[in-house]
């Protein structure tokens, strides 16, 4: 599994955000989960609630029952992961001063930006679709009101035929001319 994989694997939606769990982040950094957290907690002012928060225990439960998250059976149930946003993670790099931890955030920044970009492009993509809907719908009224027109021409005509063609009773005039 490549790397961009690996990250894309890392991220999950929470509260309508894009967030990385401090586990996760931990193992791409190549830290324990404990000493992510302890750094965090050190400098707690650089992470407000936009750049990270504490998930509650039935997100966390949602998130196990969903089988999103490969560290459910080593974490106490009430121990719930920290969420980190785009910022917070870009934030964790101040806080970890290892090569590796700055090689790796720079990867997860990519990836957040690629994301991103991958939701406006179908965003884009889903309102023309709703317009194509749209107008395939007012489509469908008009050429209903034209199959109707011509129903009734056809049901005129054939009429018309019938009627035309129907036998006459009574008085009929000799069509041959008389000698």
């Amino acid at each position: 599994m490549t790397e961009i994989n690996l990250i894309q694997q890392k991220i999950h939606e929470v509260r309508g955000e894009m967030v990385m769990f401090d586990f996760d982040l931990a193992m791409l950094y190549e830290v324990d989960t404990r000493s992510l957290n302890q750094a965090v907690k050190r400098n707690i002012e650089r992470f407000p609630i936009d750049f990270m928060f504490r998930l509650t225990i039935k997100e966390w439960e949602v998130m196990i029952s969903q089988n999103t998250v490969s560290s459910a059976g080593r974490r106490k149930k009430n121990a719930t992961p920290f969420a980190f946003t785009e910022h917070g993670v870009a934030m964790i790099s101040g806080v970890l001063k290892s090569e590796k931890a700055l090689m790796m955030n720079i990867s997860i920044i990519r990836m957040f930006i690629e994301m991103k970009r991958v939701l406006i492009k179908n965003a884009s993509i889903k309102g023309q679709l709703q317009e194509m809907r749209e107008r395939i719908g007012e489509h469908d009224v008009q050429l209903n009101k034209i199959y109707d027109t011509i129903e009734h021409l056809l049901d005129l005509t054939i009429n018309r035929v019938k009627w035309n063609e129907r036998n006459i009773i009574g008085f009929k005039e000799d069509k041959k001319p008389k000698i």
